[in-house]
């Protein structure tokens, strides 16, 4: 909505703007519930703290819903008043998906922790952590100026430190926090620091404004801008764990909470991808050919250096099923910025490619952490091992997880998949970027080694040992207990949504081409 101005009696035009509170409702609804959460909190009883976590799920439905008349069209309010063009705040094609993911990708996680804040973590500090950072995330991609899209990016960043450390005595939580902190701090950093010295090269903040600017600046300030478009990229390359900026995350989702990590791998990545796409596709057009190969040049090195830990992670290691989803979206990172680097050659239609693989991701990882969630129950350690005779036990779980491993790997059943890798590799190849497609073909082939190892782990039979206890008439395996009803959920629900994709895979075609912008 363009802003409300009136003339005054001096002839001079009022500042007193009328705010959109429709294309403002899905952040600030998550926000409003954070508020609610926190202040129940202080007065439910401990036996009552499970009437939070509803009030979580129930917030961020209302969260989503709200986004249903922002479907279709662009609305924008926060506008300045000598430019009703340029705004803080815009909800057009792309806002809309991210933050339909990313909210959905919040509720997935609130439906498995359901189980762990009646258990082990502080259930009011979790609900309002996590609603905070879901409505930091919901803000972001609808952010048009580089001051809102920090704050969103911080908002969403700061509660998800003490998400991770939220496992009270526990060393590896400890670590995982602080060097979650440290990293993402020092990612903060250099990104203001870029975004200084933006704004002295174009003295505006607005990305619109700044991509008019950038396009003609004076020569003596032409370093100064050019400096401040690498430092910004570099804080989006630790945010978005691109190599070499990715080292923070296999022992980050190792040490926070399984529900927290699969948050992180799905929510974390879309905020850094959506605001990577923002600042390069929206505001630093002009220097396409500064950020055009060099993220051409991290999607190469990502994805190598992601699935090639992969590969490494031995099956007995403790936790290793967790480092392995935890390099396997390192690799999957590297994947996503391949369509923003072909932005650069060949135009911002190319960033539907990488909106298109993050919906397939989110929905496929989503669902492979919440069996992770449903098997860490009854193994703690949770190593691959710890897959072997899954079908046998809870042949439900294991089907579904083979499912998702599969689109991971893009193999069929899973075509959604493979589809959205084709959209990936078509994006690189139209721009001419021919090596990357080379690159992200072989990395395809080296990721179907430990994602069918995996795979082919959940219909082994048990080990020997076990069958020998089970003929001694002693029960080799715990009596398998029932699986919560909300995790239950979380993972028919991935499930089915991703079935329905790979029924359709046309859609994710269709939505590579669409035009976001």
């Amino acid at each position: 909505m363009t802003p409300d101005v009136t003339t005054a009696a001096a002839g001079t035009a009022s500042l007193v703007q009328s705010v959109d509170w429709v294309a403002i409702a899905p952040p600030l609804i998550a926000a409003a519930i954070a508020l609610v959460v926190l202040l129940a909190d202080l007065f439910l009883p401990p036996a009552r703290k499970p009437l939070l976590g509803w009030i979580t799920v129930a917030g961020l439905v209302a969260a989503l819903a709200a986004l249903v008349p922002l479907r279709t069209g662009s609305r924008s309010t926060f506008c300045l008043t000598a430019n009703p063009d340029a705004c803080s705040y815009t909800v057009d094609q792309f806002a809309f998906v991210i933050q339909a993911l990313v909210l959905g990708g919040a509720l997935l996680t609130a439906l498995l922790s359901m189980k762990d804040t009646e258990e082990k973590l502080p259930a009011g500090e979790f609900w309002f952590l996590l609603l905070s950072s879901a409505a930091g995330a919901a803000l972001l991609p609808a952010a048009r100026d580089l001051a809102t899209l920090v704050v969103a990016l911080e908002v969403a960043s700061l509660p998800a430190f003490a998400l991770v450390g939220l496992k009270r005595g526990d060393r590896l939580s400890s670590e995982a926090a602080l060097k979650f902190f440290l990293s993402s701090v020092t990612a903060t950093a250099v990104m203001l620091l870029g975004v200084s010295f933006v704004y002295a090269a174009t003295g505006t903040l607005h990305l619109t404004e700044i991509a008019t600017k950038l396009a003609d600046v004076p020569g003596q300030l032409g370093t100064v801008a050019e400096t401040g478009v690498v430092l910004t990229l570099v804080g989006f390359a630790f945010k978005t764990a691109a190599a070499p900026f990715h080292f923070w995350v296999p022992d980050t989702y190792v040490g926070a909470p399984l529900p927290v990590a699969a948050y992180l791998s799905v929510v974390g990545k879309a905020v850094g991808f959506s605001g990577l796409i923002l600042v390069t596709v929206v505001a630093f057009p002009a220097y396409a050919d500064v950020w055009g190969p060099a993220l051409a040049v991290l999607a190469a090195l990502t994805m190598t250096i992601g699935n090639a830990a992969a590969v490494r992670q031995a099956a007995t290691r403790a936790h290793s099923a967790v480092r392995l989803l935890a390099w396997s979206s390192v690799g999957q990172a590297g994947y996503l910025l391949v369509p923003i680097a072909a932005a650069a050659y060949s135009g911002d239609d190319k960033v539907g490619a990488t909106v298109a693989y993050a919906l397939m991701y989110a929905v496929v990882n989503l669902g492979a952490f919440a069996v992770a969630a449903l098997v860490a129950r009854g193994k703690p350690l949770n190593r691959l091992t710890d897959y072997r005779g899954l079908y046998a036990e809870r042949p439900l779980a294991a089907l579904a997880l083979a499912f998702f491993l599969l689109c991971l790997a893009g193999l069929p059943p899973g075509i959604i998949g493979l589809f959205a890798k084709v959209t990936v590799f078509s994006a690189a190849v139209d721009a001419g970027l021919g090596w990357l497609a080379v690159v992200m073909a072989v990395n395809v082939v080296v990721a179907l080694y430990y994602y069918l190892r995996w795979t082919a782990i959940l219909f082994r039979s048990p080990e020997p040992a076990e069958e020998a206890s089970e003929a001694a008439g002693t029960p080799a395996r715990p009596v398998r207990s029932r699986v919560p009803a909300p995790l239950a959920v979380a993972i028919a629900l991935t499930a089915t949504v991703g079935v329905v994709l790979s029924g359709l895979p046309q859609l994710a075609l269709h939505f590579a081409s669409v035009t976001l912008f």
